[in-house]
């Protein structure tokens, strides 16, 4: 009885001290400006991106050639595209279809670069220089043109567009988490764990992993950032999402006649590209600002 009513204290102490970590860590976050600005936009695009279907006044597919290229009015508050089709539908589907390419590259990425950085810095010896070196091979490339090279060897499409996404961002995660396991598995509760008879599994699950998490958090919301424009960069050439979907990148290349008879029509999803990123990225910033224990005061 009196074990069950010290694990009991304990476990609640654990809760008060980790309640008090987050409380701490929101209490930072919310200091800086920058970093609420960004996590706000980040929470409209999503709320945008998942209300789509319920907020869109019109068909985003369907147009009518007698409302084309209209400026802003009380009918298209965006106006129309060279299509008759209403901007602000697209764009709000354009925000749907943005973030699941997002959420899909990047889990895809992180899992797999987890694993692989996991398995690199804890193992070491020739499993370290062979993961490593098929990181540097894709690190040559720039991300752009890697999943421009595997959109081209798979042929053009939504799946494929997240499938080049995600690859691109393989090394960014597998190189920050190999750096810190190198950096935790020397430290005494690996050997006091090591030494208590813990095994590699439980080791690497239960100890390493869980302190990495700050790292991987931040690069994953940076990582939206930089997927968002390169499917927007392959959309926009043609190699992405194929039309009638719409999505941001695509909307711009179709925008490119028009940009002197019609310039809201290329500006708007172009815009929309600009504000989410940076959403992202001060976002990111902000908490890599936060979770750092370095930069606690």
């Amino acid at each position: 009885m009196a074990v069950q009513v010290t694990e009991t204290l304990r476990e609640r102490q654990e809760r008060v001290a980790a309640g008090g970590e987050l409380a701490d860590l929101w209490r930072r976050l919310r200091r800086n400006r920058a970093a609420v600005g960004g996590a706000g936009i980040v929470l409209v695009f999503v709320l945008l991106a998942v209300l789509a279907p319920v907020l869109v006044p019109y068909n985003p597919i369907q147009g009518n050639l007698n409302d084309r290229l209209q400026s802003s009015s009380g009918t298209h508050w965006l106006g129309t595209d060279e299509l008759g089709r209403d901007l602000l539908s697209r764009i709000l589907y354009g925000a749907r279809v943005s973030l699941q390419i997002q959420i899909v590259a990047v889990v895809l990425a992180l899992i797999v670069g987890v694993l692989l950085g996991s398995l690199s810095g804890y193992l070491g010896g020739y499993v370290d220089s062979i993961i490593m070196r098929c990181m540097d091979i894709l690190l040559a490339f720039p991300g752009i043109f890697l999943a421009l090279g595997i959109i081209a060897a798979l042929g053009p499409g939504l799946v494929n567009l997240m499938f080049a996404a995600g690859i691109s961002s393989i090394p960014q995660f597998a190189r920050i988490v190999r750096a810190s396991i190198l950096s935790l598995k020397e430290r005494e509760f690996v050997e006091a764990a090591l030494a208590l008879g813990s095994g590699s599994n439980r080791v690497m699950f239960r100890h390493l992993l869980p302190n990495c998490l700050a790292p991987i958090i931040v690069q994953s919301t940076l990582r939206m950032a930089t997927v968002l424009l390169t499917a927007s960069g392959l959309s926009f050439l043609g190699l992405g999402v194929q039309p009638p979907t719409p999505e941001w990148g695509a909307m711009l290349s179709n925008a490119r006649s028009y940009l002197i008879v019609a310039p809201h029509v290329a500006t708007i999803p172009g815009l929309a590209i600009m504000v989410v990123v940076v959403g992202f990225n001060l976002f990111g910033d902000g908490l890599r600002d936060t979770l750092d224990p370095r930069l606690r005061q």
